[in-house]
């Protein structure tokens, strides 16, 4: 069985994502702020797929002792971790001459640190065994700007140079490297906003799409890929 980590685990994209590898068999590490969250999803996960091993931990992945002690208790308990799915992450609709003193810095420790440092956990690792996969959920935001979301922009992109940098130091090991790059999903993001789900991405969406890419074969590798909603961005 292969294992997988996903960051922000409970929710969204994240939850779809856990919830497509339970389907295939994949055994999980999956973490939230919220105990309560965690609880309820090991067991949702566990009816979906019993033979499946679970590991939850409740973490602020944006605290990085919390993050590096969650990496090494899955690796513990599950083995080693093949998969990682890098998929926290905040958003605040504001323009940078708006930002409080604090934004760059919540921005970067949870959209960007978090899929730096598992990278530096796991990456000679995975070197090591020659296999692994890492998918990064970047935003329509990492190629074009988001003039409301400055500072979400600049991280956003940032994670996508990262993302762009370990597919190049993993390439000749055989280690794929892959870029999500969602337009508006329907996320607790636009929670209390009026949308047409018909008219966005669904979070099932991108797990098809991650599971799809992982399943290809030992010589395929999707660099990037976009997701829009089809009827143009929200």
């Amino acid at each position: 069985m292969k294992n997988a980590l996903i960051t922000a685990s409970t929710k969204g994209m994240g939850r779809a994502i856990a919830i497509a590898f339970a389907k295939e068999g994949i055994n999980l590490a999956i973490c939230s702020r919220h105990s309560e969250d965690l609880v309820a999803f090991k067991d949702e996960l566990s009816a979906i797929n019993p033979n499946i091993k679970i590991f939850t931990a409740v973490v602020d992945v944006s605290v990085k002792q919390q993050l590096q002690d969650f990496a090494r208790a899955a690796e513990q308990h599950l083995g080693f971790i093949s998969i990682i799915v890098n998929n926290a992450g905040i958003y605040e609709h504001s323009s940078i001459l708006d930002d409080a003193d604090d934004t760059l810095d919540k921005h970067v420790n949870t959209n960007l640190m978090p899929a730096y440092e598992l990278y530096r956990y796991f990456g000679k690792t995975m070197i090591a065994a020659r296999e692994g996969h890492i998918f990064t959920i970047c935003s329509v935001a990492s190629l074009n700007p988001i003039a409301e979301a400055g500072t979400y922009s600049v991280t956003k992109f940032a994670l996508l140079g990262l993302n762009k940098v370990m597919r190049t130091e993993m390439q000749q090991y055989g280690v794929k490297v892959t870029a999500i790059i969602p337009g508006s999903t329907l996320t607790d993001s636009w929670k209390g906003m009026e949308v047409d789900k018909d008219k966005m991405v669904l979070p099932e969406d991108i797990s098809s799409a991650i599971v799809n890419i992982y399943k290809m074969s030992a010589g395929a590798n999707v660099d990037e890929i976009v997701i829009k909603p089809a009827f143009g961005q929200i």
